[in-house]
Parts: C-alpha cells; structure tokens; sequence
C-alpha cells in the first residue's frame, strides 16, 4: 500500500454548504477509484500567505489516503486541475 496526503485549498466565495460538498465530492473520488481515505481534516478557513487566483483566503483540507495504486491520486489530480472551486492542491507521497 502506497500512503499519500492532500491538501486541498477551497475558494472563500462558497458557502459552507457548498465548501462540504467540495470536500465530500473529492473524498468520494478517491474513494470510488480503489483509494481508502484514512483520515480527513477539515482545518478552516484561514488566511493565504499570498494572494492566489485573486483570493487571499481559503478552506484548508488535509486527506490522508492509502492506495495499491495511483489510479485514485491521478484522477483526484486530473478533476482538481479542472474544478472551479479549488484554488490550490498538493499531493505528497509519505514513506512509511
């Protein structure tokens, strides 16, 4: 088992209802691809270190993941570069 954290950045223009929907689509992506969610944190809102996309906040989420392959950190990837509502991601790889 590969183990993988991602942190993902949602736009502050959303409301909470929608920021939770964000959140539960992408776990539900990695879930429906093979992936096992171990962990998930919702950490906030909080303020940018800089501006991005012309917002200078953002909701902070951290997901840690287990997977045999990367077909779910692939497509999670894929759908995160084209969503609207995700300002910012990073996929880390974390050795066991």
């Amino acid at each position: 088992m590969k183990n993988y954290e991602i942190m993902f950045i949602v736009k502050p223009t959303l409301s909470e209802e929608d920021v939770k929907k964000v959140s539960e689509n992408f776990t539900k992506i990695i879930t429906n691809n093979g992936g096992k969610v171990t962990e998930s944190k919702d950490l906030g809102q909080k303020e940018l270190a800089y501006e991005i996309k012309k917002f200078k906040s953002g909701y902070y989420f951290l997901l840690e993941i287990e997977a045999k392959d990367d077909k779910a950190i692939k497509e999670f990837d894929r759908l995160a570069r084209i969503s609207t509502d995700v300002i910012r991601f990073l996929i880390t790889k974390v050795e066991a």
